[in-house]
């Protein structure tokens, strides 16, 4: 599933004249809000439903360098999910297709007034369900 497309900006390249690795972090946590929007979890969703994801955990793999300028697009697969979690794998392609960097990524819902863990609202779940996975 595509979710993000954007450009290594300038403020993102560091002293090795590449993408910082927190850069990578960076871009790898706008494809999950991009993911987020996609499900019904916008600002909007968030509001109206009262709840939320946490990043539980992240494991993020540099494959190459990207620099100043460049074209990024993240995709994403799901690999799991149950009522209120999600495991997703997300690459970071250049324009060529070459493998940048890779996240894997365990989410939590969330309901934000209580502040704990709590299956994904109905609207949610179905959009979930719908979702490209690994089959």
């Amino acid at each position: 599933m595509a979710l993000l497309e954007t450009r290594v900006a300038p403020e993102w390249v560091d002293y090795n004249g590449h993408m910082n690795d927190a850069e990578y972090a960076r871009v790898f946590s706008l494809s999950v809000e991009a993911l987020l929007d996609a499900i019904g979890l916008d600002d909007a969703g968030r509001r109206r439903h009262g709840y939320t994801i946490y990043t539980l955990e992240t494991h993020l793999c540099y494959r190459r360098e990207a620099h100043e300028h460049q074209p990024l697009n993240v995709e994403a697969t799901m690999l799991d999910s149950d009522a209120k979690r999600l495991h997703v794998f997300f690459e970071m392609r250049d324009a060529e297709r070459n493998l940048l960097a890779t996240s894997e990524q365990m989410l939590m819902g969330i309901d934000s007034e209580a502040g704990r863990p709590a299956p994904f609202p109905p609207p949610v779940a179905t959009a979930i369900s719908k979702l490209p996975n690994r089959d």
